[in-house]
């Protein structure tokens, strides 16, 4: 499996997160449609099906993430 490099899955978290504020208040096609679109990548570039399995996976890919650290699955 190919693996997308840190430096762009934490863009990509970042830009989920931020959306998914925008998206909390207001539901824009635009920002829906854009979600959906970083949804999908983050899902293929880490090879899970699921948004929430998608971004744990991705910030384990991060530098500084420790493989034993599972403080993300409590959030």
């Amino acid at each position: 499996m190919l693996m997308a490099h840190p430096a762009i899955l934490g863009n990509l978290i970042q830009e989920y997160d931020t959306l998914r504020i925008l998206d909390a208040g207001n539901s824009d096609g635009e920002v829906r449609q854009r979600m959906d679109d970083i949804t999908y990548t983050l899902c293929v570039s880490t090879g899970t099906q699921d948004i929430d399995a998608a971004l744990i996976a991705a910030r384990h890919q991060l530098p500084g993430a420790r493989p034993e650290d599972d403080s993300l699955l409590t959030a």
